[in-house]
């Protein structure tokens, strides 16, 4: 989570104007490679996380009570959050496109923010960075069904069980078996609109591939909560997945550079390898990255305690805060990256006061 604000404050720094709400004077060549690596992973590592924790929630506390909980812990959050947080986005837009014009009027532009919820219900729910949320309830919602329904026949239950297992003992016998769990989620890739992972805040109709590919890193985490010793397995760190993460890396950063070339005459088979790349780069990234924090952070430490707790809230409110800031530094004449850290260091510090005034201390 705090990964995907970094990700956020970095897309004004792109050397290239993709669409954001602003675009800063200092950019650098560095960071659509730093977008592209980040952005493979980190959504698919929360979703296989919230599977885990889904799975454990659900053996505690049983099929209601869980279902009462999502709708608490996530279904609350997009609701509410969507009726505060999209009218600060869209009046970041407004301000930042303004600004790239050399005349803001921050007022009009909050009240152009706010007048936006006139429109609905058009565009209800939709155009903000909490479309997460709404594909975490589909997918909970969905498995819980698919479990309900399974758990009538025992067979079934038992044969499921076991090729988790397999599959999971398969990907932690060989580091070159990521290869081979990888091309499903390469499959996936390609129906994106785009090279990589799509983003799906346009429109509630659900997005079969991101759908697809979140879905089985849910079901994922799901099935390694099954038995503690499996966590350990999948997310062994060894020199050989190290090294397939790095070729993946590099390769993907190569062979993004071919997106835009529609007329090259192998344009078709440099998309296949960037799909298998890529998704082979999204793979040994969550293994490492549980891997190594299982190392780093094994014992009970207050301060990632903290982190920990925070991080959901910190990820709700944090676009806002990081377009407005953008637009601050924008024409400042400063380093991308001393901006860059600024930006993220504040709108951390932001986060976390209002995290403790409005959130640690109470019924929130």
């Amino acid at each position: 989570l705090l990964l995907g604000i970094l990700f956020h404050t970095a897309l004004s720094f792109m050397p290239f104007f993709i669409g954001w709400a602003v675009m800063d004077v200092s950019t650098s060549d560095r960071v659509p490679r730093f977008v592209l690596v980040s952005h493979s992973f980190r959504m698919a590592l929360f979703f296989l996380i919230a599977g885990y924790f889904n799975h454990l929630t659900m053996g505690k506390k049983g099929i209601k009570p869980f279902i009462r909980s999502r709708l608490i812990r996530v279904g609350l959050p997009f609701l509410f959050g969507w009726f505060v947080l999209k009218p600060l986005v869209v009046s970041g837009w407004i301000i930042g496109a303004e600004s790239m014009r050399g005349e803001v009027n921050i007022i009009n532009g909050l009240k152009a923010g706010f007048a936006s919820l006139s429109e609905l219900p058009e565009g209800f729910l939709t155009g903000t960075h909490l479309w997460f949320l709404y594909y975490l309830l589909i997918i909970s919602f969905s498995v819980v069904v698919v479990r309900w329904l399974i758990s009538f026949h025992v067979p079934t239950k038992y044969l499921i069980g076991c090729i988790a297992d397999q599959v999971i003992s398969t990907i932690s016998q060989s580091t070159l078996m990521l290869l081979v769990v990888a091309l499903p989620t390469a499959i996936g890739l390609w129906f994106m609109q785009h090279w990589g992972l799509d983003t799906p805040d346009k429109t509630l109709m659900p997005h079969i591939p991101i759908l697809t590919v979140y879905g089985g890193f849910f079901l994922l985490g799901w099935m390694l909560q099954r038995d503690p010793a499996l966590i350990g397995r999948f997310s062994h760190v060894s020199l050989g997945k190290l090294l397939l993460c790095v070729v993946s890396i590099f390769g993907s950063i190569y062979l993004s550079g071919f997106q835009g070339n529609f007329g090259h005459s192998q344009y078709n088979l440099l998309k296949m390898g960037f799909m298998l790349s890529y998704s082979v780069m999204m793979w040994s990234l969550i293994s490492l990255s549980i891997g190594f924090s299982k190392k780093c952070f094994h014992r009970p430490n207050k301060l990632i305690q903290y982190v920990a707790d925070a991080s959901y809230w910190l990820y709700l409110v944090h676009l806002p805060i990081v377009i407005w800031l953008q637009i601050t530094f924008a024409e400042l004449p400063l380093h991308w990256a001393i901006k860059l850290i600024s930006i993220f260091g504040i709108t951390v510090g932001i986060s976390l006061l209002l995290y403790d005034l409005m959130v640690r201390a109470t019924f929130i």
